[in-house]
């Protein structure tokens, strides 16, 4: 078949999700926040011009995001997405997967040898990368959350000593401390007053932020609005020890960090100079899955996947090395 073909389809088909990537990034730009609140506040505009615009609302997104959400996978996707504090929804999430695979399968085919197989493989890796960037958002967050987390509970200690009420003491925290700490308090107090039980405000910030260090916060402010007790001398206590866990926990994660880069880059080292080696010398690299050297054994193919086989074990026992528990 000619491959010109491919070419001329692979063209096109980045062409439409370029255009959908674009509808779907302009449409989506309104923050969860603001949807929430737009429901409960009333526009000048009169009912019969609302219903009118209403057929123009973004039906293809939200009707793939209604697809998306039902599956279990979506369910998945948009808890990784809210922890990552990432304003798209699941089915802008599928739409940007399909968008970053087939451009990275066109680009391997136009770049390289025109191999079918290598845009194969390049489409695949093509569709993880959104899941790698959203896990490393997500971690950012994370550590920048937990870090922030010691003087949140400092903050709620001396509002809760002044007098304040727990709601009030979260309140002072969404309005003095930084991002993204007080993000995640504004929309605790927000739901609240939107009507949310404050047990399930809580249960939705820890789903938000995975943090074991919030989750012993939230299980101390639960338990005393259930069976009372000095609620700030709790905190202070909590406090003590999160910021002692926050300190060891940086300290690992410096001692840690050679070796947890050292290991990511010789494990994507070999793949690296095969991919440079196989754009450069084609030839050479052919020489694994040519018929003359896999008959009557596929040597070339038992040495690839012994080599891929080596490359997982020995990331995962470096990654092994770099977790402590603390």
């Amino acid at each position: 078949m000619d491959p010109t073909l491919f070419l001329w389809i692979g063209g096109g088909l980045i062409l439409i999700t370029i255009a959908v990537g674009i509808y779907l990034s302009i449409s989506g730009q309104k923050s969860a926040e603001e949807q929430r609140l737009g429901d409960y506040v009333e526009t000048e505009a009169p009912v019969e011009e609302k219903k009118k615009k209403e057929p123009s609302k973004d039906i293809v997104s939200d009707w793939i995001s209604k697809k998306v959400e039902k599956s279990s996978w979506g369910d998945r996707i948009a808890k990784e997405l809210a922890q990552a504090d990432l304003k798209i929804k699941p089915g802008e999430y599928a739409a940007l997967m399909v968008i970053c695979s087939i451009t990275l399968g066109v680009l391997a085919l136009l770049v390289g040898t025109h191999s079918i197989i290598v845009a194969i493989i390049a489409a695949i890796v093509g569709l993880f990368l959104p899941k790698l960037y959203i896990r490393s958002q997500k971690s950012k967050r994370l550590i920048k959350f937990n870090d922030q987390l010691g003087d949140m509970l400092g903050l709620m200690v001396n509002g809760l000593r002044a007098g304040y009420s727990t709601l009030q003491a979260m309140e002072s925290v969404s309005k003095e401390l930084p991002p993204p700490i007080c993000d995640e308090f504004r929309r605790v107090v927000q739901e609240v007053q939107l009507g949310v039980a404050t047990e399930k405000a809580l249960d939705n910030l820890v789903r938000r932020i995975p943090s074991d260090d919030l989750d012993l916060v939230v299980t101390a402010i639960k338990v005393q609005r259930e069976v009372g007790g000095n609620l700030a001398e709790i905190l202070d206590t909590i406090s003590h020890t999160i910021r002692e866990r926050v300190r060891i926990k940086g300290e690992i994660r410096v001692m840690t960090a050679q070796a947890k880069y050292s290991g990511t880059f010789l494990s994507l080292l070999p793949v690296i100079i095969v991919v440079l080696l196989y754009f450069i010398n084609p030839e050479y690299i052919s020489e694994f899955v040519s018929p003359e050297n896999n008959s009557p054994l596929p040597c070339g193919y038992i040495a690839m996947g012994v080599a891929l086989f080596m490359i997982v074990i020995g990331y995962i026992v470096m990654n092994k090395f770099t977790k402590i528990e603390v």
